[in-house]
């Protein structure tokens, strides 16, 4: 079984700044291709916020361009969003998604258990 825990979410100011994990973990062998963070507002669709592969490349909602930004590191398995300048419209449950091989399972999609991030004044 292999799981992904989320940390790092809270409340924020407007303007201000927090910076999101993600951990991969599992007693099996795996490997993970894409990571990526996704988030969802009440009463809004699921969206997707940045996206990195195994080389590094990176895409990006265009609302979040210039403020967040992606990273990874393959030998922690973990995946970072560091956002910063944060605004009232990011609020929301901030989720990570993993695209794993996970033996002898096969290829699936993971993904994290959520992690509320809001900013209010």
């Amino acid at each position: 079984q292999v799981q992904l825990v989320e940390s790092g979410g809270g409340l924020v100011q407007p303007g201000g700044s927090l910076k999101l994990s993600c951990a991969a973990s599992g007693r099996t062998s795996f490997s993970i291709d894409t990571m990526g963070w996704y988030r969802q507002a009440p009463g809004k669709q699921r969206e997707l916020v940045a996206a990195i592969t195994s080389d590094g490349s990176t895409n990006y909602a265009d609302s979040v361009k210039g403020r967040f930004t992606i990273s990874r590191d393959n030998a922690k398995k973990t995946v970072y969003l560091q956002m910063n300048n944060l605004k009232p419209e990011d609020t929301a449950v901030y989720y990570c998604n993993a695209d794993m091989y996970v033996w002898p399972a096969g290829r699936n999609d993971y993904w994290g258990q959520g992690t509320q991030v809001t900013v209010s004044s």
